[in-house]
């Protein structure tokens, strides 16, 4: 059994994997360039250990369908080269998200230890300037808690297409489990009759002795030759 890329559910899980790698990446460069000190770095980080999270799982998942076709490459239409290139991918992705996740998590340490060793300097700030720092932090805090729910719910979504593909695997190979179950018992089935007749025509044959197996053995001639002269000469 043999399909296209298009068709294939491991391409289609792939490519919605990259494009969540594609918008880590993205998110990450972000985090690069946004001081540790302000609250848009926090949700950066919150959002980025959150991808880095849910992209491993969708990796682990698709992991075990190579496992699977691994077993009979040749059954879904697969060879060594092709799960060998599946293999590489995955492992690509799992590094590329470990990359950010590392960096992400030192990221997060050294701005925690930043932030204790500046908290002394807080008392030159006046009261005044204070309040209007807390009310600006609270704007937009509160700004991107919103932005936050948004790209959770749509996170949300892209999982439960990717549960979607992953049930569709599930009973697709389920599927083929069953037919090749059938198949194994009807063959074992014609196998028992093919045997039974053979005894059969044996037991006939011994029966018969010499003079009667020549007889058989002529009229089956004859029946063959009128056989043929009816499916070539009429």
């Amino acid at each position: 059994m043999s399909m296209s890329s298009a068709q294939d559910p491991f391409y289609i899980v792939r490519e919605e994997i990259q494009d969540s790698i594609d918008k880590l990446q993205s998110t990450f460069h972000r985090w690069e360039q946004t001081a540790s000190n302000t609250g848009e770095y926090v949700h950066l980080t919150k959002e980025l250990l959150t991808s880095c999270e849910s992209i491993e799982w969708q990796v682990d998942e698709l992991e075990k369908t190579i496992t699977v076709a691994s077993r009979d490459p040749a059954y879904y239409g697969l060879d060594e080269v092709e799960l060998s290139r599946r293999r590489n991918w995955t492992g690509s992705a799992r590094n590329q998200v470990g990359t950010v996740r590392r960096a992400v998590e030192k990221g997060n340490s050294n701005s925690a230890t930043s932030k204790y060793q500046d908290t002394s300097r807080t008392n030159l700030y006046s009261a005044q300037d204070n309040d209007d720092f807390i009310s600006s932090e609270s704007d937009r805090q509160q700004l991107l808690m919103r932005q936050q729910d948004e790209e959770l719910d749509e996170l949300s979504a892209s999982v439960q297409r990717i549960g979607g593909v992953g049930l569709t695997i599930h009973e697709e190979l389920s599927g083929q489990e069953r037919i090749l179950n059938d198949l194994s018992l009807e063959m074992e089935t014609t196998s028992n009759r093919l045997d039974f007749v053979q005894k059969r025509v044996a037991m006939v044959m011994k029966k018969a002795g010499i003079k009667g197996q020549i007889m058989l053995i002529a009229f089956l001639v004859v029946l063959f030759i009128i056989l043929f002269v009816l499916v070539f000469l009429t």
